[in-house]
């Protein structure tokens, strides 16, 4: 199990941290969709390998009014970078 880091950078936008390497923007989209409305996922990557970050940005339409906690992202137990 695996708990992302979370910062409000902005009015409208989210810094998630501490990801899986195997996180899609599906995934994320889903987990925060339950507190408000998704407008863009951006998960970025190394620009010179192309492997995942395990960092993004979440933009959100409207903040929720509630805290949002931190919680478990459903993953698979390996947290190693994928092999090449």
């Amino acid at each position: 199990m695996f708990f992302y880091s979370l910062v409000i950078l902005c009015n409208d936008q989210l810094y998630v941290g501490n990801l899986p390497f195997t996180a899609t923007d599906e995934a994320v989209r889903a987990l925060f969709s339950k507190h408000g409305t998704v407008e863009k996922v951006s998960l970025i990557t190394d620009r010179d390998t192309g492997s995942p970050a395990r960092f993004g940005f979440v933009e959100m339409s409207k903040m929720p009014t509630h805290p949002v906690p931190c919680r478990p992202l459903t993953a698979p137990t390996s947290t190693a970078a994928p092999s090449k």
